[in-house]
């Protein structure tokens, strides 16, 4: 039996939070579990905790295949992103000298960091200028051809609210022998992510935001169809086929995503994690998704002309980017009416969640308007 997530079931600041794309709220349940299935083996007299904590982030690895409908060999824990990118571009012998890069100049800033900085020989990174519509399927065809190595695709671009056309790039990309690299981190949660269907080479995502797990739980799905082309050069212990075996001079890579994992794993976030993503799957993402979709479908009718990022469900992402008049001053007056959203250079930022109602989107208008 499916259970219905509402706001009762997270811990939300006074107001309207509509900052989810930043980070989403914890659920009050959260505690007790983190309590269970880490403090407590960790307590226990006489206890070793580490077979309950290597069994919270199997969970956590668990409640990722059922969100992504993928396996669980397939999903390899990571710290944030920027590992996950460093890593799999580092495995792959392909990327080792003079490899060429598509990617858009409205990703986000640590991706162009990680694959300008990374020590791949002679590597030559191509961009999408900003002036070029991302969520045009055209537009990415023009770029993908013969002689690119690698293409880097955010599922949603967060400072513009866009989405790309990852199920045309992935597949244009497999037809051409480009690997591909799809970043959820802007999406996972609340936009459809099904992994049997896209099947890219690689996905990287987090869960600080709309999967509502805090920061430190990154993850790496890799496609196994590509994973015995994948030698990852930042290893540990935990990468090993057989990571209690102990012998110095016999590294041997585990036979699924976890060669990518490396050494001694924190836990607490994936334990923070694997619960917030339960609580999702028990309720259905489906359900989360077609509230964002509500919630943004009666911003656009009340403010449609300030909205800039793209109206039409296809094209857009679960945040809306509102430009109004230019006042220095309208951020600070929202949050001093506990009304919580951001802004980059194109505009506020504007997320609702499971936990906002109609009533949140009214009271942003409202006072949007009375400034305007």
């Amino acid at each position: 039996m499916r259970s219905v997530l509402t706001k009762n079931d997270f811990h939300c600041p006074n107001g309207s939070y509509l900052l989810s794309h930043s980070v989403g709220r914890p659920f009050k349940s959260l505690a007790e579990n983190v309590q269970n299935s880490f403090y407590g083996p960790w307590e226990g007299r006489g206890a070793e905790p580490w077979g309950a904590w290597l069994d919270a982030i199997s969970d956590f690895r668990s409640e990722l295949a059922t969100l992504f409908s993928g396996d669980i060999r397939d999903f390899c824990p990571q710290i944030n992103l920027s590992s996950s990118l460093t890593k799999l571009v580092q495995s792959h012998e392909r990327l080792a000298r003079k490899p060429t890069i598509l990617m858009s100049e409205y990703d986000f800033p640590s991706m162009g960091f990680v694959l300008d900085r990374a020590p791949l020989d002679g590597a030559t990174i191509k961009y999408i200028p900003e002036e070029r519509d991302i969520t045009d399927p055209n537009v990415w065809q023009e770029y993908l051809c013969s002689g690119i190595d690698l293409v880097f695709v955010s599922h949603v671009y967060s400072n513009t609210g866009q989405k790309a056309p990852v199920s045309h790039i992935i597949n244009q990309a497999r037809e051409l022998n480009i690997i591909s690299v799809v970043d959820v981190a802007q999406s996972a949660g609340v936009i459809n992510v099904n992994l049997n269907e896209l099947r890219p080479d690689f996905l990287i995502g987090s869960c600080v935001k709309w999967l509502c797990g805090g920061p430190g739980a990154g993850y790496l799905w890799v496609n196994p169809d590509i994973l015995s082309e994948c030698q990852p050069k930042d290893v540990g212990w935990f990468s090993h086929e057989n990571p209690f075996e102990f012998d110095l001079h016999d590294f041997r890579y585990h036979d699924s995503a976890l060669r990518f994992w490396g050494g001694t794993p924190s836990v607490t976030p994936y334990a923070i994690a694997s619960h917030s993503i339960r609580q999702f799957n028990k309720a259905n993402v489906h359900h989360v998704i077609k509230h964002n979709d509500d919630l943004v479908d009666y911003l656009i009718n009340q403010i449609g002309d300030v909205v800039i990022s793209p109206h039409e469900v296809e094209r857009r992402s679960g945040t809306a980017i509102i430009s109004l008049d230019h006042n220095p001053n309208l951020l600070e007056s929202l949050k001093s009416n506990h009304i919580w959203v951001d802004q980059r250079s194109l505009g506020l930022r504007v997320s609702p969640h499971i936990y906002n109602t109609k009533q949140d989107i009214d009271l942003f208008v409202k006072h949007c308007m009375e400034v305007r």
